[in-house]
Order: structure tokens, then C-alpha cells, then sequence
């Protein structure tokens, strides 16, 4: 695991730690030590940490004029045990709504698995949105079922074409556009 490190193409576009409106402005990060652990396995010390011990992310974009994010998840989202949607809601995702994001990307590929509790920090972060939307790319087949059979699909867009976006080839408005197009095609049907 500690070779899986966050999409770093990106970086001449934006990086969180140099954005004064960003939850993590200023992080420093190590190149070589690596500090970071889901359970026994060490991973790339590039991934933030947000107060959960089994998932991290990285902020890969912002653009604050269409307000929308790109947010790549490694770990095991465990909403049962560590309560990771309210961590992840209080730390990043409402600092982030207050600078005027609504439209949250979330890449899940590196999701290992999903255990559900309560669904009220999701139908919060839905219904404060308000005009924006929240999806997934890329979660494996299985993280998106265990989000279903909690009824959490309902809040997060999955399935389709978002489970098959070649995102590495895109530049983040490419995605956002061609998210924007698929979600809005399922609103408005």
C-alpha cells in the first residue's frame, strides 16, 4: 500500500497545501518518511489525514468558480466504527462548502470497502449542496453495493458511466463536465 500514491499530474494546476482556502494550506509532507498507517500497512506519506484511522484523501483540484472539488479516497470507509463521513464532513467537506463548493467528485478506486451506520451526515451534506451534487468514480463494484444496501446511493451518485471514467486521462474540468453532463441527464430524467 505504501506505493499507491495520490494522483500527483495535476500539481502545475493545483495543490491544496499552497491554496490559503484549502483545509490543508501549509501541510508539509515527506518525501521519504512515511508516517501514515491503515491498520498494519504503512502508505505513501502524500495522502492527508482528517482524523480517521482507516481512510485518507487528497484534495487533487478546486475551482472555485464552477465550485467544484476532486477528492481521491484510499482506505476502508468505515462510517460504523470511526463515524469517517462526520470527520470527513466536519473537517474538510464543510470548510470547503463554506468557500462555495457544491459539487464534490469523490475518486474511490483505492476504497477497499464501505461499513455503514446512520445515514444523517450524508442527507446533511446532500441537502447543503443545494444546487450542487455529489458523486463517485470509480468505487469498486462491492463499496458501491455496500453503499446501496444502505440506502447512501441516494445522496451519492454512483453506477454507470461514473464507475468506468478514464479520470487519469482528463484534466479536472474535462471530468467535471463530463460529471456534470452525466448527473445532470439523471436529475433532470
Amino acid at each position: 500500500m505504501h506505493e499507491i500514491e495520490p494522483y500527483y499530474q495535476w500539481r502545475d494546476d493545483y495543490i491544496a497545501a499552497e491554496d490559503d482556502r484549502s483545509p490543508f494550506y501549509e501541510t508539509e509532507y515527506s518525501e521519504f518518511y512515511f508516517d501514515k498507517q491503515l491498520y498494519n500497512f504503512l502508505i505513501h506519506p502524500q495522502w492527508d489525514d482528517f482524523g480517521s484511522n482507516t481512510m485518507y484523501l487528497k484534495v487533487l483540484f478546486v475551482d472555485y468558480d464552477r465550485n467544484y472539488t476532486i477528492i481521491e479516497l484510499i482506505g476502508e470507509w468505515n462510517d460504523a466504527i470511526n463515524n469517517d463521513i462526520m470527520l470527513m464532513k466536519r473537517e474538510i467537506l464543510e470548510l470547503m462548502m463554506n468557500e462555495g463548493i457544491n459539487k464534490f467528485i469523490l475518486i474511490g478506486e483505492n476504497v477497499l470497502n464501505f461499513h455503514s451506520s446512520e445515514d444523517s451526515y450524508y442527507e446533511e451534506w446532500f441537502q447543503e449542496v443545494e444546487d450542487g451534487w455529489i458523486c463517485g468514480v470509480n468505487f469498486n463494484e462491492h463499496v458501491i453495493q455496500e453503499f446501496r444496501n444502505s440506502n447512501i446511493d441516494y445522496y451519492i451518485n454512483f453506477g454507470g458511466e461514473l464507475d468506468e471514467m478514464a479520470w487519469r486521462t482528463l484534466k479536472p474540468l474535462q471530468i467535471f463536465k463530463k460529471a456534470e453532463e452525466i448527473l445532470t441527464k439523471r436529475l433532470g430524467a
